[in-house]
């Protein structure tokens, strides 16, 4: 059966690599002429296993006019003309609701923990170098009552699997020195062993450069896609730059790109472009940046490390439309930064701006689309891109191939 794989970002790749390995003839497109030039290109780096709260939770929204009216907020909005804005935003708001939330986070975790096994696997069977280091989760808590609640929330999640301990400011410190930083404002952190972290970039070039060798992938790049073409109940090819691709499948996991390329179909994707920000700091000393990746909770910056690299990302600006970065708020990150790692060199930090497709709820979609028989979408990651990478394509590998899936798909399937 030969598949057609459209984006070669990080769940791209991983698609069109399980898909392969599964026995499928897969072709990959993307118009770019590498591998993970998008939103893959310098995200956080987190791999967040026993963390995958979405984004729209009860907490949120009695948060959000303080963090419109601050300077410093790690939330911009920016309103358009632009209903489908309004309808993503009327959606978010209603996936804050407690019980969506719970429900949100147990179905997330079913398929975070099946994207952890399946990259360890994949590990083990292609030894890719991307900074990949199994150190560890901080996230950091200034507020002590955000830490209870966050401590109500490990109970929850502990009944899902993660592996989780409350620890107060002086055992946070003595298990991260790098901390010590935040002085008197730091109130406690939520400890999670098992997490990990990487350079998202570099696996998908690891992963793209793998499935050059193997037989039945054909890599098209620096291709531009232009549409999909029907025939009756099917889609027959995809119109591109370069003339027609021919499949008897087709999978769409071009990112936010997979809405456009849909809606002539009549198909509505409840995606929209979270714009994040990050940098890229060089460490001259292993003590001048936290050895085990921290979230800073309340500023929203993530902390990873990548061999002798720091990546720090945050920030969410709804809104921007594109991938621009915007100076004020980096030199509103780096000031931050600054605050808690002073030993840091920021100057030497480059920057960054990606645009994260996401849904109101978090979750990702990943299964057969209505618009045609033959036609299949993994999409919608936004964050959590990189976690749910290798988990979103073996889920979405197992429904092509007609297997049983790994975890409940129901959660995911497009509506």
């Amino acid at each position: 059966m030969r598949v057609c794989v459209i984006g070669a970002g990080v769940v791209g790749v991983s698609s069109a690599y399980f898909l392969a390995r599964q026995g499928f003839d897969v072709t990959l497109v993307d118009a770019r002429e590498r591998p993970a030039e998008v939103s893959s290109f310098a995200n956080g780096g987190q791999l967040s296993y026993s963390y995958v709260a979405p984004l729209a939770g009860p907490g949120v929204l009695p948060s959000v006019p303080n963090w419109l009216l601050r300077a410093d907020s790690p939330l911009r909005f920016q309103p358009r003309l632009d209903p489908h804005q309004w309808r993503w935003c009327l959606d978010f708001v209603l996936a804050c609701r407690a019980s969506v939330a719970r429900t949100s986070t147990a179905e997330l975790s079913t398929l975070s923990y099946l994207s952890r096994d399946a990259m360890h696997g994949l590990l083990t069977q292609e030894p890719i170098e991307f900074g990949h280091v199994r150190n560890g989760k901080l996230i950091a808590y200034r507020d002590a009552a955000l830490l209870e609640k966050a401590r109500r929330l490990v109970a929850y999640q502990a009944a899902h699997g993660a592996e989780q301990s409350v620890l107060t400011a002086a055992e946070t410190l003595a298990l991260e020195p790098a901390l010590a930083g935040m002085g008197q404002q730091l109130a406690g952190a939520i400890y999670t062993p098992s997490e990990e972290s990487g350079d998202c970039r570099l696996f998908t070039e690891g992963l793209f450069d793998r499935l050059k060798t193997l037989s039945n992938v054909t890599l098209r790049m620096s291709t531009n896609v232009i549409g999909l073409r029907r025939r009756g109940p099917i889609i027959s090819a995809i119109d591109t730059n370069k003339g027609d691709i021919e499949a008897d499948a087709f999978v769409v996991a071009s990112g936010l790109g997979s809405r456009a390329l849909l809606q002539p179909l009549g198909v509505h994707l409840p995606l929209y472009p979270l714009k994040g920000y990050s940098l890229s700091v060089p460490l001259a000393d292993e003590s001048d940046g936290p050895a085990i990746s921290v979230t800073d909770y309340e500023r929203r910056i993530v902390y990873a490390r990548m061999g002798k690299t720091l990546r720090i990302a945050a920030m969410v600006d709804i809104g921007s439309v594109d991938a621009e970065i915007d100076p004020r708020r980096i030199a509103l990150l780096k000031q931050q930064v600054a605050e808690i790692f002073p030993r840091l060199d920021l100057d030497a930090a480059v920057a960054w701006a990606g645009l994260r497709p996401a849904t109101p709820g978090s979750k990702p979609i990943i299964g057969p689309s209505r618009a045609a028989q033959n036609l299949w979408l993994n999409v919608g990651q936004g964050a959590l891109g990189f976690t749910l990478a290798c988990g979103s394509a073996a889920l979405l590998t197992a429904q092509m191939a007609g297997l049983p899936t790994p975890i409940d798909a129901t959660p995911f399937l497009p509506r």
